[in-house]
């Protein structure tokens, strides 16, 4: 975890590197054809997306925490959809629905046939997941 500016200054010097090194190392071939790519550069290329997208890892490395030790055991109590990519690191690595199972109530989920990038790589599936979870 950096404080601002650090990662904001050296991603923001070349974001187009940054940008296509993070998608392509993180997706299979293929997963983002050039025009796609070019439109997620668009709007990466804005400080304030950078950022953002700072701030987001930022805040799973110290507010997040703060809060989870705040709610003192409590589950989150609302329905809970769960999607993670099978070939990512998280379907690869953890027991995604018994881990979430100590943070909800009333949680499903499945592995997605993808990596990383779900709706990108899996989107029909996505789609069906989604529907599905909100017609319940």
């Amino acid at each position: 975890r950096q404080p601002t500016p650090y990662p904001e200054t050296l991603i923001g010097h070349d974001p187009e590197y940054y940008l296509r090194h993070t998608l392509t190392s993180l997706s299979a071939p293929g997963t983002f054809p050039e025009e796609i790519f070019q439109e997620y550069l668009r709007t990466f290329r804005s400080p304030e997306t950078i950022h953002a997208t700072c701030e987001d890892y930022r805040a799973g490395a110290s507010i997040d925490l703060k809060h989870h030790k705040e709610d003192n055991g409590r589950k989150i109590a609302c329905p809970l959809q769960i999607l993670w990519g099978e070939r990512g690191l998280v379907g690869r690595a953890y027991e995604t629905m018994k881990v979430w199972g100590e943070y909800a109530e009333n949680a499903i989920g499945q592995a997605m046939p993808s990596g990383h990038f779900i709706p990108e790589e899996a989107p029909d599936e996505t789609v069906k997941a989604l529907l599905a979870f909100f017609k319940a």
